[in-house]
Parts: C-alpha cells; structure tokens; sequence
C-alpha cells in the first residue's frame, strides 16, 4: 500500500503524540520537605514511568520544585527562575498557572516548599490530571500524585514521614516506603509493583548546584523489581559508607587504595596508610549492604599497611570495603570474577 504524504504526516503526528504520553506524562506519587533546623531540602518521587527525577529541581538552602504531570521543562525551568528571584511557593504556582508554556494548566501538578520563617509551602492539582490525583500540604513539605490507587497512597506518605524519627533523609525514604503498593501508580498493577522508577535527592545548604549530599536515583527497574526496593539498597550503602559524616577536604596522610588485583580471583591485596596512631578497622559488605566480613579491627601506629582477603567462598560479584581510622572513613568497590 501507497502512503501519501497527507497520510505519512498523520502517522508521525500520532506517533508523536504517544511519545509525548510516554515520555512526559508523569504519573507519580512524590514529596518535597525541608528541615529548618539543619537547613536541609529534600526530593523523593516514584513513577510508572522511566527517569521520573526529571520532575526534581532543588535549590540548596532555599527549597525544592516538582513539576509533574504532563511534565514540561519549560514550566521548570520557569518556576526555578521564580524561585531563585526569592518569590513564595504560592506565588511561584499562581504565575505557573497564569503563564503555562502551553496555556493548559489544569493538566499540572506542582509541590513547592522553601525555608523561609521555617518553612513555606504550596502545591497545586489541576482538574484534568487523572484520576486518583491529589496533594496534601503540611507546614514543611508536600506530598502529591495522579494516577493513583486513591488517597490511602498519598496518607500513607504522610504518616511514614511525619512518625519516621531521624534525618530529612530518613523520613523521606519511609516515605517512599510507604508508597510501596502494588499499583500505587495504577499503570504497574500489571507489573505487581508500585513503580517504575524512583528517586531521593537531599541538599544542604552549601552544596554546590546539582552536587547534593544525597544524589540517588533508580531510572528504571526490570519487570519484577519494584524501584522503590532499589532504592533502599542504594540508601543503605549510602549510609554505610560514612561520608555523610565527613566535612570539608579528606586529609591526605591518611589513604585507602584501591584493592590490588581488582578484579581478583580469590584473593585480593587492600592497602592503606595513616600518619599516626588510629583505631582502624576493615569490613567488606556485599551489594545489599550486608556485612560479610571483618578483616581487621585494632589499633595501629603510623605506617603502610597491607591486609589480605580471601573470597574464595564468596560467588562472583560486586562488594564494597569500608575503611575507617578513627572518624576518617572511606569506601572502594571491589570485583571478584570467578
């Protein structure tokens, strides 16, 4: 059959259409908050889409954006000129309303929150997201969605975050948990999962712009993950690796190498030095973040060290070593191929 260029254009711009729905449609359940009495801003989102941290923009030390549903970059980018000219997240959502890239803002949905008198939000769902759609706002955060398996997905959030004792961090990975029902975006009921992918992102107040203290993202999960549990893992390592606890340069008299062969098959060398007398201790995690083995733990005067580790009764994969002597605490990936 012989299309002509009437027809030809008609297809493209159907198929267009679809890629657009897939792409930009972002269906997702997620939360902004903020902490004012470190300064800290967080991010944290799920979606039956793939890359659904696309919808983030935080500003350290002065709040975060989520732009979501039927996301246009031309919107965000907007809205973070807004921000960073110092207008309220209210007033940031009434210009997003009046000023839509394409004049169609009851397809949007917005969560905004900065620091400013201890915390300032607004979020805003418009009436042709679709359904279940809705958003909930408290003193220092925001919690929305569409597409959802109803408001229990939205409450459950709420209540993980608000009971979740710990960091800005901590609260917003419980609630993300919470979120974590089969078809909490109705679209991965077909899947048994909540999500496709998922994101958590928190910035204190003078990191760098898109260089956070937490950066971790899961862009896209196989049929049987749910992104959410992926991203527990990431946050676990996260927090064995300790930096988080470390300030300002790591002194360089005191270094981890990385483990010599890597990869190595069974044994592989870790050598490290220090420049005085440091409790120092060497333990080898597995890519869940459990603790498989403790290679050393004593005290140890200046000097260069070398330790040893055996893997033979460990299968091939990738394992992590973390290195501390006294509070300096480093980490390095290490690859046993069998």
């Amino acid at each position: 059959m012989k299309l002509n260029k009437t027809s030809v254009l008609l297809i493209i711009l159907f198929l267009i259409t679809l890629l657009n729905e897939k792409m930009f449609s972002q269906d997702t359940f997620s939360i902004t908050a903020v902490d004012p009495i470190t300064g800290q801003v967080g991010s944290a989102g799920a979606s039956c889409v793939s890359g659904c941290i696309i919808l983030s923009d935080v500003h350290p030390g002065v709040g975060v954006i989520h732009t979501q549903a039927y996301y246009n970059a031309t919107n965000q980018n907007y809205a973070r000129t807004l921000m960073n000219m110092g207008l309220s997240p209210q007033q940031i959502i009434d210009s997003l309303i009046a000023h839509d890239a394409q004049g169609n803002p009851t397809i949007r949905q917005y969560g905004i929150v900065d620091l400013v008198n201890g915390g300032r939000t607004a979020a805003y769902t418009g009436v042709n997201c679709q359904n279940y759609k809705n958003h909930i706002i408290g003193p220092t955060y925001t919690i929305q969605g569409n597409i959802l398996l109803g408001q229990k997905v939205l409450d459950s959030m709420q209540v993980r975050f608000l009971n979740t004792q710990g960091t800005l961090a901590d609260k917003l990975m419980a609630a993300l948990q919470g979120a974590k029902m089969i078809g909490a975006d109705t679209r991965c009921t077909q899947y048994n999962k909540s999500s496709i992918s998922a994101f958590i992102r928190v910035a204190k107040p003078n990191d760098p712009p898109n260089s956070y203290y937490l950066n971790l993202n899961v862009n896209n999960t196989p049929t049987n993950k749910d992104p959410i549990d992926s991203l527990q893992v990431l946050y676990n390592l996260w927090l064995l690796t300790g930096i988080k606890n470390i300030e300002g340069e790591i002194p360089n008299k005191i270094y981890l190498e990385q483990n010599f062969p890597n990869p190595f098959n069974p044994t592989t060398k870790i050598r490290f030095s220090i420049d005085g007398n440091y409790s120092v201790s060497l333990i080898i995690f597995d890519i869940l973040g459990k603790e498989i083995a403790n290679l050393f733990n004593s005290n140890l005067s200046a000097g260069i060290y070398e330790i040893e580790w055996n893997a033979t009764k460990f299968p091939s994969g990738i394992y992590y070593c973390r290195f501390q002597a006294n509070d300096f605490i480093d980490v390095k990936r290490m690859v046993l191929l069998k």
